[in-house]
Parts: structure tokens; C-alpha cells; sequence
């Protein structure tokens, strides 16, 4: 029984629970102040709803000839639709009984006459309702009161309004600070908790300070196939690295070998997660790659198509909720917490991508470079130090292109993450990395910046070939 309850309560699964509690108290005091602000706006509109009823109630005593002119307009509206249909029998009953007085050879003109006739009582008519209808207005039109008492209620309910949203903004401004104090106090504890689980956990492997991932003599073969061949690279942190090369090179198998999709046939690649531990990929599932901070795009789009832009955006996020399958199964409030704050989350980042108005919009349809930025966004719901791109312009117009290098960029800057990015456009990859990994049959043919890329005789061979002497 002890050696079971110690294989339950492992160092490594307590600390994948307290990382989440810690992730998810961060997630709540970053989008408090949008909350708080929510539930203020709402009792605010309640107090405007009740003013404006006030004065459309005063607005009525003092005159109603606006709604009286409205009415009538309506009235005539409805008469004017039936009129159509009588107008329009006389004029086809006529115009069948001309034809049918040509083709027996009668004379058709003295028809007219009584076309006419007809005609003019429709419009007397028409003439006679309209000023049955317009009696309401002499009728209905309340004698005026001094308008003066509209304007004294509305600068006194505005007046009010303003003593009330002093007396709200002052109320909430207390909950929002206590709030924010017990969720601060309550981040302090879950990194101590952490810090005290991290210290009781040998640490067995060490990066050079500015290196982010190091990928040492990675292998992948399949059956006789040498996909990936002793490849070696590091990634340093904040930087944009390209890995580039020939189609059949092993771009991509590299990408699924770092993320598990691929069980590496060898070597290794050493990580530095979102919590500043050096972990080796190799030792986890493929679902676990997303908690230690590496999130990807594919290089054909991997949406759920028949669901909406914002639930593809929360899909990304159901690893990191922090609810068990019972508050799942029960649906407890909890779940509903949780599921509303990472709906905030998706919105944020869908403004942030600048496509917020398609998050309702069901993906199956969209154009193209919406979905790309999508994908994109989908990435970025696991707040991951280390986002990987397998050729994030495929498809896309020049536009589109220039478009995404700045949000590669941005992206960068803004989130603080490193990218890992595949990609066949050059004029892409040479424009917007800051290093560049080629290579060539799975195996490195250089490291460099982008000039010294461009430079290397091995590179262009790789992409070029070489002439055959004669």
C-alpha cells in the first residue's frame, strides 16, 4: 500500500498539479479587472434602463403628436398595401376585357370610360380614409405642458446617475482590491508550494544560460530510412530560429519528434519549460508536451471546422484545465468559472490576432488566411515559452505573407516566446529569423544567421544542386 500511495503522490505529479493551480490563479487575477468591470457595467445599465423609462413616460405626457404621426403613417401604410391589390385587379380585369374586345373586333375604347370611373373612386377612397386617419392627430394631441419639466427630470436623473456610478465605481474599486489581494496571497503560496516540491527533485541537467531547447544527436529512422541522422541544434531564448531545407529533408520530422508525436529512435532534447526546468522531452507523452510550455501549428490545418472560431480556440485549452472528471461529469461551478475565464483568455487573443469579429463564426468556410491566424491563436491559449510553426505561409498571397512576418514578430515581442519556425518561402524565413538551422537528408549542413546562410556553399548545393563535370 505505501509503495502505491509513493508511485501516487510522485514528485513529478504533485508538481504538475501545483503548476496548474498556480496557472490558473494567474489566469483569474489577469482577467479580474475585465470581470469586476463587467458586473459594475451591468448594474450601471440597470440604473440607466429605469431613467430612460422615466422619461419616456414624461416624454408622452407632454406631447404626443410624434407618436400620434407615427401611427398614422402606419395606418396609411397598411391601407396603401391593400389599395395595391385592388388597383391592380382593375387594371388586369380591364386590360383582359381590351384584349378580348380586340380579338372579337369591338370596339375596345368605350371600355375606358368605365376604367376611369372605377380608378377615381379608388383614389376617393384612398383620399377619404387618409383624412378619417388624421383626425387622431387633432383628437389624441394632449394639450402641451411646459417642456421645461422633461429637461428638469433628465439633468436630475443625470445628476443622479452620477452620484450613483461615484458610489458603484467606489464599491467596486473595494472588491477589486480585495479580490486582487487574496488572489496575489494565493499566487505567493501556490510558488512556495512549488518551490518546496521543485527542491525535494534532483536536477540532472543544466543549459547554458541563454539556450532555450538543445537538440543533441536526434535520430528517427524508419526501417532503413534515416529521416533524421545525428542532428544537433540549439534554440536560444527570445529568438526566431529558421529550420530549413529540401523537401525530404526531415523538417517536419524533427518538429514530431520534439513535440512526441514521433518516439525518437535516438539522442535527445533538452528543454527549459514555462517554469525554468530543464526537462528532456523524450520522457513525456505527447499530451504532456503542452504543460511544459511547447505549443505548434501544423503544416495543413488541424481546426475543428464544424465548431465555432472561439470553441477551436478553448479545444486548445481542456489539458490545462485544472477540474477533475467529476466536476466535469457534474458540471459544478467550478467548471463554469473555469470555463469562463478561458473564454475572457480567447477573446483577448483573438483581438490580439485582430480577428475578434469571426470568434462566433463556424470554421468550415472561412478564407484561408483566417484560418492560418486562427491556428495561430490556438497556439497561443497554452501560454507556452516555445511555439513551433511547420510553414505557417503555405498558401498564402504575398499580402498575407508581409502580414505574417509582422505577427511572427509580434508575437515574439509581445508574449516573450521563442519561435521554431519551418518554412519553404526564403524570402520569409530570411527576413524574419534571427538564426537558421539547414539541413540536408536529415543531417546538419549549417548554423547561421541569414546572410551567412545565403553564403554557404553546402546550402545552396543542398538547394541548387551541383553541376556534373564533363
Amino acid at each position: 500500500m505505501v509503495k502505491i500511495l509513493d508511485k501516487l503522490l510522485a514528485h513529478s505529479g504533485k508538481l504538475t498539479k501545483a503548476r496548474q493551480n498556480y496557472d490558473w490563479i494567474k489566469e483569474e487575477l489577469l482577467g479580474l479587472e475585465e470581470r469586476i468591470n463587467t458586473k459594475k457595467q451591468v448594474e450601471l445599465d440597470r440604473f440607466v434602463v429605469r431613467a430612460n423609462k422615466q422619461l419616456a413616460k414624461l416624454g408622452y405626457t407632454i406631447d404626443k403628436s410624434e407618436y400620434v404621426n407615427a401611427l398614422i403613417e402606419e395606418k396609411l401604410q397598411r391601407f396603401d398595401v391593400k389599395n395595391y391589390m385592388n388597383h391592380r385587379a382593375l387594371n388586369h380585369g380591364d386590360a383582359k376585357a381590351i384584349f378580348k374586345a380586340i380579338k372579337a373586333g369591338n370596339d375596345w375604347q368605350s371600355i375606358l370610360p368605365g376604367h376611369n370611373e372605377k380608378y377615381k373612386k379608388l383614389i376617393e377612397k384612398r383620399a377619404n380614409y387618409a383624412s378619417k386617419v388624421n383626425e387622431l392627430s387633432n383628437n389624441s394631441t394632449v394639450e402641451k405642458v411646459d417642456s421645461s419639466a422633461y429637461d428638469r427630470l433628465k439633468n436630475q436623473l443625470l445628476a443622479e446617475y452620477e452620484a450613483f456610478k461615484a458610489t458603484v465605481d467606489k464599491k467596486y474599486e473595494g472588491i477589486f482590491q480585495k479580490e486582487k489581494a487574496r488572489l496575489e496571497n494565493k499566487l505567493t503560496k501556490a510558488e512556495e508550494k512549488i518551490n518546496l516540491i521543485k527542491s525535494k527533485v534532483k536536477v540532472e541537467k543544466t543549459l547554458e544560460p541563454d539556450v532555450l531547447l538543445e537538440v543533441k544527436n536526434l535520430k528517427m529512422y524508419f526501417g532503413g530510412l534515416k529521416a533524421v541522422d545525428d542532428l544537433s541544434f540549439n534554440v536560444k531564448k527570445g529568438e526566431i530560429f529558421g529550420l530549413i531545407g529540401p523537401n525530404g529533408a526531415g523538417k517536419t520530422t524533427v518538429f514530431n519528434c520534439i513535440t512526441r508525436f514521433y518516439d525518437a529512435t535516438g539522442g535527445d532534447m533538452y528543454f527549459e519549460n514555462k517554469y525554468g526546468e530543464v526537462v528532456n522531452m523524450r520522457d513525456f507523452k505527447v499530451h504532456d508536451v503542452l504543460l511544459q510550455g511547447i505549443s505548434r501549428t501544423f503544416q495543413n490545418i488541424e481546426l475543428v471546422k464544424e465548431v465555432s472560431v472561439l470553441e477551436n480556440l478553448l479545444v486548445a485549452a481542456t489539458r490545462t484545465y485544472r477540474s477533475g472528471f467529476a466536476v466535469h461529469a457534474l458540471g459544478l461551478p467550478s467548471l463554469k468559472k473555469e470555463e469562463k475565464m478561458l473564454r475572457q483568455k480567447a477573446m483577448r487573443i483573438l483581438k490580439f490576432m485582430q480577428i475578434e469579429q469571426y470568434a462566433g463564426w463556424i470554421a468550415m468556410g472561412l478564407p484561408y488566411g483566417i484560418l492560418k491566424k486562427v491556428e495561430i491563436a490556438r497556439a497561443l491559449m497554452a501560454d507556452a515559452n516555445l511555439i513551433i510553426m511547420d510553414e505557417p505561409a503555405a498558401g498564402l498571397n504575398d499580402v498575407e505573407t508581409i502580414e505574417l512576418t509582422e505577427i511572427i514578430r509580434k508575437i515574439r515581442d509581445t508574449f516573450g516566446v521563442t519561435i521554431l519556425l519551418v518554412e519553404h518561402d526564403m524570402k520569409l524565413v530570411m527576413s524574419v529569423c534571427d538564426n537558421i538551422c539547414a539541413i540536408s537528408f536529415g543531417q546538419l549542413l549549417a548554423i547561421g544567421t541569414p546572410e551567412e546562410i545565403q553564403s554557404n556553399k553546402a546550402v545552396q548545393e543542398a538547394y541548387l544542386g551541383v553541376e556534373e563535370d564533363e
